[in-house]
């Protein structure tokens, strides 16, 4: 049996394997880049190795040095976890060939499934159904719109949706280069996009006895980006279709056997959403060999620890002869530090506080109803920009859908999530959503709802004015405590009369001043007519707005201002009292959204510029982001190259507008 289980990953889904460890007695070890040097999942860990550098391709990419980290700790078995080794072939044999146990599937299996082309002429001929592949030099007006691949990949990296042929030479070349990034194989292939398709994926788990479970379906049909935001199990769609559970079952399980696997894996189908006479149709996209983001949602509704199952198959142990039962409903909602306001720029910088409401069960199935998290993160953690900006999955389990949609709204609009930006309130809306709710999904989903009215805030513009007052309040109370004469006298207390405390922050919806006076017959705030202060403390602030009493807990970290309260959560930013003109930025300034590095320059200083022209391409947590001119005009000038790292806010070029004639 194994002893020591070396994790060839990090975050969240390296603390997901050691949980399971020692529940199990199994001793574990971390490796780690310099940039995850004080990460939770080096600190959890019996043993931890360091792998010098920070980007992928140095670090948790490099298999010979996770290998001789495994040998160094005395681990006597590898768990590749999910991206980046755990679907290298290679790496699978070098394991086996360091006398090693590999926990997941033969190499040949990884091989067989690894580029998704050959894949796919695989099932074919298995007689499962497939998507024709299109030759990207042959795609024709006929075949638009088409969706670009990484054949290696997956997590929605080399991934374009193309529906003009012009546009389709540059979504090529942008694929194979983040192809290349992510996975190290530059390979992209296209097939036909199915606009309003339904993700549906099987999870199998074998063993090397000839058993294959199909263990249960999920549907993850909500994408942005190609990549899925909210999972669950079981599927919606497959609930509704008569028949067709066992038709996915019956084609996953000839998947699983046509490569003769072992271990856990996923095969994903594309269903169409149709409940005709013969049921849903689907087609075969790929097979993850490998654990999926998504196995906790499994893990719900069937009550089985799969990461403790990849073990005992890893050790030679046999299956049941039958998969357990599904019951009850789970849904799993992916937390990304990304700024909607900001194109979904993913986020960068310190976590100060990630708190949900209640008791959550961390990293464990839950065998009754509650809200499991899966986190890579703790109070006090950075996210840095080499990796993926997931902060944490938060997963609901319930008798029912509903229930389980419910409950996990509500965990998620209390969720204290102080530091970064993210897309908490589109993942509160979504699950609130008439549409989601009633199963009406599909992976066009935010086109036909909207993704800006899904992504806005769930505290109003009355709310965030609340809250601010509550932390105009809070401040006072907090110089009041650390002041060192006359504490006890209220902040800009005067003898006589005096003009209002100021105190201004910013907002989502924009600046906000608060203007208040704490007199002997109470709270006078303008604006605020019907609402009078119960208590206040640096932390905890208590309103009475129009008869109904309201609780406000107030966090500082140095200007950020964090506010949670039922009415929802409310982030701000107070106002200098002053302008530091150093800090002024010059009109027409493209700035880094993130810290990056340039990889590709669009235009040169003097060049005529359109508005929305493409001048600097940024790579940052291993996708490509494109920053364009703000507005028509000449390129006055550009201040970096391919290859400058720039932090957040570096001014990257400047942008003189043109003027209209006879304008100054």
């Amino acid at each position: 049996m194994i002893q020591s289980v070396l994790v060839a990953n990090r975050g969240e889904i390296a603390r997901r394997i050691f949980a399971t460890c020692r529940r199990s007695g199994i001793g574990t070890v971390a490796v780690f880049s310099d940039a995850d040097a004080l990460s939770p999942h080096v600190t959890e860990a019996d043993a931890a190795v360091r792998l010098p550098g920070n980007s992928p391709a140095d670090t948790y990419l490099r298999g010979d040095l996770v290998i001789e980290a495994a040998l160094l700790a005395g681990a006597d078995a590898i768990h590749p976890g999910y991206g980046f080794l755990s679907e290298n072939a290679e790496f699978a044999r070098a394991v086996h060939d360091a006398g090693l146990t590999w926990i997941g599937p033969p190499a040949p299996a990884i091989e067989m499934m690894g580029s998704k082309v050959e894949s796919k002429k695989l099932m074919a001929a298995a007689g499962v159904p497939v998507l024709a592949e299109l030759d990207p030099d042959a795609v024709t007006e006929a075949d638009l719109p088409v969706l670009v691949k990484a054949s290696a990949g997956g997590g929605g990296r080399g991934m374009r949706v193309v529906r003009e042929l012009a546009d389709l030479p540059e979504q090529l070349e942008g694929a194979r280069r983040e192809a290349q990034s992510a996975f190290g194989d530059p390979t992209v292939f296209c097939e036909r996009y199915l606009e309003t398709g339904r993700h549906i994926e099987v999870q199998v788990m074998a063993d090397r006895h000839g058993t294959v479970w199909a263990v249960g379906e999920r549907e993850c049909s909500i994408q942005r980006r190609h990549q899925k935001v909210v999972e669950e199990a079981p599927s919606p769609l497959v609930e509704a279709v008569p028949g067709m559970r066992e038709r996915l079952f019956e084609a996953a399980r000839l998947a699983a056997k046509a490569i003769d696997y072992e271990g856990a894996g996923t095969v994903e189908f594309l269903a169409t959403g149709r409940a005709d006479t013969d049921g849903g149709d689907f087609f075969f996209l790929e097979m993850n060999t490998r654990l999926q983001v998504e196995h906790p949602v499994t893990e719900c509704t069937t009550g089985l620890d799969l990461v403790d199952l990849q073990l005992e198959v890893a050790s030679g142990l046999a299956l049941d002869a039958d998969s357990p039962a599904v019951s009850g409903h789970s849904i799993e909602v992916r937390l990304y530090a990304e700024d909607p306001a900001q194109n979904w720029q993913p986020q960068s910088g310190p976590v100060h506080r990630l708190a949900l409401p209640g008791t959550a069960v961390e990293f464990d199935v839950l065998r009754t109803p509650g809200i499991r998290l899966d986190s890579g993160v703790v109070d006090g953690s950075t996210v840095g920009v080499h990796y993926d900006p997931m902060l944490a999955k938060v997963i609901s389990f319930a008798p029912t859908r509903t229930q389980a949609a419910t409950r996990l709204a509500t965990a998620l609009g209390r969720t204290q999530i102080h530091g970064l930006r993210t897309n908490r309130d589109l993942l509160v809306n979504v699950l609130r959503h008439p549409a989601f709710l009633a199963g009406d999904t599909d992976t066009a989903f935010f086109d036909t709802h909207g993704l800006d009215v899904l992504a806005q805030p769930l505290a109003s513009v009355e709310t965030e004015r609340l809250s601010a007052l509550a932390a105009a309040l809070a401040d006072a109370a907090h110089n009041r405590d650390v002041a060192t004469v006359d504490s006890t006298l209220p902040s800009g207390w005067r003898n006589l009369a005096s003009a209002p405390q100021s105190k201004t922050f910013t907002g989502t919806g924009g600046d906000v001043e608060i203007r208040y006076l704490l007199t002997r017959y109470g709270l006078k705030a303008e604006g605020f007519d019907d609402v009078s202060l119960v208590s206040a403390t640096a932390r905890h602030v208590a309103l009475d707005a129009a008869g109904l009493r309201r609780s406000f807990e107030v966090s500082r970290y140095g200007d950020d201002v964090f506010v949670d309260s039922a009415l929802g959560p409310v982030s701000l930013h107070a106002a200098p009292r002053f302008t530091d003109p150093s800090a002024v930025v010059a009109e027409g300034s493209l700035l880094a959204p993130m810290p990056g590095s340039v990889i590709r320059v669009g235009a040169a200083v003097g060049d005529a510029v359109t508005a929305g022209q493409p001048i600097v391409w940024l790579e940052a947590m291993k996708m490509e982001h494109t920053i364009k001119a703000p507005a028509s005009g000449v390129l006055t000038e550009l201040s970096v190259t391919v290859g400058t790292q720039v932090d957040v806010g570096t001014v990257l070029a400047v942008v003189e507008a043109a003027h209209a004639e006879g304008e100054s």
